[in-house]
């Protein structure tokens, strides 16, 4: 199975856990394992979620960045990190062309 770890914006985007949603289950759907930052519990520090993520980080196989990313500091030091592991990288707009092109063609 692979495991996909979700990256974008959490901090100031008062729709964060919808958007990461909806990522998840259309990666589930199709059989990923997801690991969803977006489900941790609130009320903590930045510096206390990002070990937490990274350590979820270091399990995926892949790094899907959705659209908004680049406006998180905390997504791009993940971006970050899984460069510096040789993650699979893969944008969300990219995912979903895909998966739509593979679903027309059959």
């Amino acid at each position: 199975m692979t495991v996909v770890y979700l990256a974008g914006k959490i901090d100031g985007d008062p729709n964060y856990k919808e958007k990461f949603r909806k990522a998840a289950e259309q990666l589930e759907s199709r059989g990923y394992i997801v690991l969803n930052p977006a489900t941790l519990p609130e009320g903590m520090s930045k510096e206390k979620y990002m070990p937490i993520c990274l350590a979820m980080l270091n399990q995926a196989d892949i790094i899907l960045l959705l659209s908004d990313y680049e406006e998180s500091p905390g997504a791009r030091i993940e971006l970050n990190y899984a460069n510096y592991q040789n993650k699979e990288l893969l944008t969300y707009n990219y995912f979903i062309s895909f998966i739509r092109r593979v679903e027309d063609e059959h």
